[in-house]
């Protein structure tokens, strides 16, 4: 039960504090655009069981991979894809830290 709390905690915790930290103008948006990045657990539908809680997403699902981690900062650099950078990334983090517990 920890685990999901910490997991969900961090998925929808961290993208808000960054909206409220860094976007407070605009932090309703910043903070939706970032949740929008949970669209990358599509690539969990190519598992097989598509659902396994003792399984770490990172460098096992293809949207979660070191190459798409690249791809993700990359996407920091320019101001105009910036804020779907920080939310694919802070998605990463969430489940990285999942790996760990």
């Amino acid at each position: 039960m920890l685990k999901f709390i910490i997991h969900y905690g961090l998925h929808f915790g961290l993208p808000l504090l960054i909206a409220l930290v860094w976007f407070r103008h605009n932090w309703l948006k910043a903070y939706l655009i970032m949740l929008l990045t949970f669209i990358i657990d599509l690539d969990h539908l190519l598992a097989n069981p598509i659902f396994d809680p003792n399984r770490c997403s990172i460098n096992f699902h293809p949207l979660h991979s070191d190459f798409a981690i690249i791809v993700y900062v990359l996407l920091l650099l320019p101001k105009q894809t910036r804020l779907i950078g920080l939310g694919l990334l802070a998605h990463i983090i969430a489940d990285s830290v999942d790996c760990l517990l």
